[in-house]
């Protein structure tokens, strides 16, 4: 019994660490909104759209479980590009049964405006 416990904690802080690797649905953030705003997630897929006007720059991803709204620093990607996307969730508006979820997009490390 001791040995299943202990497997299973090295399972879940194995879990923990790999954080970010695996892409969390875009379904489980929007019908659980709560539960990822303000939280740090990565997800994966499709780029089917992409607007840039001055210094707002966004993209929206569809994963196959729904879509997102991705805003971000970086250059933006190629419309049919598949991507992975590392970021903050963040409820922008809530009305009724209308949700406006985005996802902030992490800057690069080496990012100049970060220094």
């Amino acid at each position: 019994m001791k040995k299943i416990a202990l497997l299973l904690f090295l399972l879940a802080s194995a879990a923990m660490a790999c954080d970010g690797i695996f892409s969390t649905p875009v379904s489980r953030i929007i019908d659980n909104p709560r539960d990822y705003d303000g939280k740090t997630v990565t997800v994966s897929g499709e780029v089917t759209e992409i607007f840039s006007f001055f210094v707002l720059k966004y993209f929206v991803l569809d994963d196959g479980t729904g879509t997102i709204t991705v805003i971000t620093q970086k250059a933006l990607p190629k419309k049919g590009t598949k991507v992975r996307v590392k970021g903050e969730v963040k409820e922008m508006f809530s009305l009724g049964d209308t949700r406006a979820l985005v996802i902030i997009e992490e800057p690069e490390k080496n990012d100049p405006a970060l220094r």
